[in-house]
């Protein structure tokens, strides 16, 4: 007797293409599980090398937290394979973001008269 139960259509017959899917889907996220592992051990071994300023260490850390999120914003959000409002919608975000980190960052210039700064 088969001790693994074939998934039935609700014709009666089994889906033939269900283990190929599903095994499909299973390497796509042990391809991305791999890619995060390799992610973290560029960002370990990243950590140990000087590029000569902090400023310089810190853009390679985020920039390789960027290509980590996005592996996991795409794959296992499922935002690979979402409708073009989605990224519209993530678009505006980001843009906002920006704006206003650029305006905290423009804020530290802007003392009102009077301010005793450190």
């Amino acid at each position: 007797m088969d001790t693994h139960a074939q998934p039935v259509a609700s014709g009666g017959k089994a889906v033939a293409g269900h283990d190929e899917n599903f095994g499909h889907h299973v390497r796509r996220y042990l391809f991305v599980f791999y890619a995060l592992l390799f992610g973290t051990v560029i960002t370990v071994a990243a950590s140990y090398i000087q590029f000569g300023h902090r400023a310089v260490n810190i853009g390679v850390a985020l920039f390789i937290a960027i290509g980590k999120a996005t592996l996991v914003a795409g794959y296992f959000m499922h935002l690979v394979s979402e409708r073009k409002m989605i990224y519209g919608i993530l678009a505006f975000t980001a843009f906002f973001f920006a704006g206003l980190m650029a305006l905290t960052l423009w804020s530290f210039g802007d003392f009102p008269r009077h301010t005793v700064t450190h």
